[in-house]
C-alpha cells in the first residue's frame, strides 16, 4: 500500500493550479501555506440553515469537515446516529478536541467562559485545571506550544481566540480600515430593529465600498485568503462584477436580512465575539439549552485527521447519508470532484444528502462530474435557494443540495 501524502501536501495539491502562470502558482502556494495554520476559530456556515435542508434525524449517518467544529456540535442536537468529522489541517483538529473535552468536562458556566467568551484571564485556569488532564497528548502538545509570533497558543483563550486565526486576522483588519473611516463597525450591534440595522448599513457602511483605497484592496486576490477563497476562485465569487460590490452585497445580508438577537455571525463580524448579554446570540451547541443533549451525545461525533474522499475511500457501500463538503469543491480539479463524488455516490444509503456552498452563486458541478454519476443526483434548486436565503453567515453565494434519486 502506498505512503499516505501529508496533509500539509494534500491542501497544496487541492490548491496549487499547475497548469497556471508562475505568478499564480505563487499565490497559490501563498494561500496554501496560510491554511496550515488556524483559519477558523468559529465556522463560518450556519448549522441552523444546514439541519433544515439535510434533514438530519435519529437514523442519519454524517459526514463532514471539522473546520472549527461548531457545526459539526450542533449537529449532535439533531439527535444523529453518528457524525464523522475530517479535516486536513492540524489546528482544526485540535481545535475541535479541545471543544469537545470543553462540553465533556466543564459545568456550563465553565464552558460559557473559555468557549462562548474566550477572553477571560480565568481560562488559563479552567484550562490547566479541568480540560488539559483529558486531552490527548498531540493536542495538548498543540495547544501549549507556541504560534509564529511566540505567543501561546492556549492563551487565545484568555484574549480572544475569535480575534485569532486566518478570519479573525480579516476581520481585524477590516475594523481598522473602517476606523480610518472614522466608523465603529459594532455600533450596528446597537440597533434594536432590522430598519435600524438596515439605516445603520446604508449610513454608515455602504459608502466605504465607494472609497479608492477599499476598491484597490479588494480587487487583489490576496485580500480575500482570510474569508477562505483561494485564488482561483477569484474571478468565479466576482461573476464579472468589481469585488467590492459583491463583498458590499454579502455584507448587507450579514447586516440587514436577520434580527441581530438572532444571529451570532453578525456579532462575530461586526463585535468580534458573541457578546457577554445573556440574549446575545450563540451557536447551537453552546446554549444552555442544548448543553444536557450535547454533552451525552458526544461520543456519536468521532474526529479524525484525514481527507474527505480517504473516509470515503474506507467506507463501505450505502454506509452514509448525510454528507457537508463545506466549499472544499471549490479548490478541487475536475478529477478530483469525479473522484469524490464516486466515493459519495458508492458510500451512499437511500434517501442521501450533500449539502455545500460556493463562493459564487450558480452550482459547480454540471459539466465537471460525469454525466453518469451526477444524473443519479437531484439537484434540489428550491430547497437550495431557500437554505442559501436562510444562511446567516451571508459569506457564501449559494447553498447546494442534492438528494440521492430512488
Amino acid at each position: 500500500m502506498p505512503h499516505a501524502r501529508p496533509a500539509s501536501d494534500l491542501i497544496e495539491g487541492a490548491v496549487v493550479r499547475s497548469e497556471s502562470s508562475r505568478a499564480a502558482r505563487l499565490l497559490d502556494k501563498a494561500f496554501a501555506l496560510a491554511f496550515k495554520g488556524l483559519v477558523y476559530a468559529q465556522i463560518w456556515e450556519d448549522p441552523v440553515a444546514d439541519m433544515a435542508a439535510l434533514q438530519i434525524g435519529p437514523d442519519s449517518r454524517v459526514l463532514t469537515i471539522a473546520s472549527g467544529s461548531c457545526n459539526a456540535l450542533s449537529y449532535l442536537t439533531a439527535d444523529p446516529a453518528a457524525i464523522t468529522c475530517v479535516d486536513l489541517n492540524t489546528a482544526h483538529i485540535a481545535l475541535g478536541r479541545l471543544k469537545i473535552a470543553a462540553i465533556r468536562n466543564l459545568d456550563y458556566a465553565d464552558l460559557r467562559s473559555f468557549i462562548a467568551e474566550a477572553d477571560k484571564p480565568e481560562n488559563a485556569r479552567i484550562y490547566r485545571e479541568k480540560l488539559a488532564p483529558h486531552l490527548d497528548e498531540t493536542t495538548r502538545r498543540y495547544w501549549e506550544g507556541r504560534d509564529l509570533v511566540g505567543r501561546r497558543r492556549i492563551k487565545g483563550f484568555t484574549r480572544g481566540i475569535y480575534k485569532r486565526g486566518l478570519l479573525g486576522h480579516f476581520i481585524g483588519a477590516a475594523h481598522v480600515l473602517a476606523k480610518l473611516y472614522k466608523i465603529d463597525p459594532s455600533e450596528i450591534l446597537g440597533a434594536e430593529t432590522l430598519e435600524d440595522q438596515r439605516r445603520v448599513f446604508d449610513e454608515r457602511f455602504a459608502p466605504i465600498f465607494e472609497r479608492k483605497l477599499v476598491r484597490w484592496l479588494t480587487d487583489q486576490p490576496a485580500s480575500l485568503f482570510g474569508l477562505g477563497i483561494p485564488p482561483a476562485q477569484y474571478d468565479a465569487l466576482a461573476g464579472g462584477q468589481r469585488m467590492a460590490d459583491v463583498l458590499r452585497a454579502r455584507l448587507e445580508k450579514l447586516a440587514c436580512h436577520f434580527p441581530l438577537n438572532d444571529n451570532y455571525f453578525a456579532w462575530q463580524a461586526f463585535g468580534r465575539g458573541y457578546g457577554r448579554q445573556d440574549k446575545a446570540p450563540l451557536p447551537p451547541y453552546l446554549q444552555a439549552a442544548n448543553a444536557a443533549c450535547v454533552r451525552e451525545r458526544l461520543d456519536r461525533l468521532t474526529l479524525r485527521h484525514a481527507s474527505f474522499t480517504q473516509v470515503l475511500q474506507e467506507s463501505a457501500e450505502a454506509s452514509l447519508d448525510r454528507y457537508i463538503l463545506l466549499d472544499a469543491q471549490d479548490w478541487m480539479s475536475d478529477a478530483q470532484l469525479t473522484e469524490l463524488w464516486s466515493e459519495i455516490t458508492r458510500t451512499a444509503r437511500p434517501g442521501s444528502r450533500v449539502l455545500f456552498r460556493t463562493a459564487a452563486e450558480p452550482t459547480l458541478l454540471p459539466g465537471r462530474v460525469p454525466d453518469e454519476i451526477l444524473s443519479r443526483w437531484d439537484y434540489r434548486e428550491e430547497e437550495s435557494r431557500v437554505a442559501t436565503e436562510g444562511d446567516r453567515s451571508s459569506i457564501y453565494g449559494g447553498v447546494h443540495l442534492y438528494v440521492l434519486k430512488d
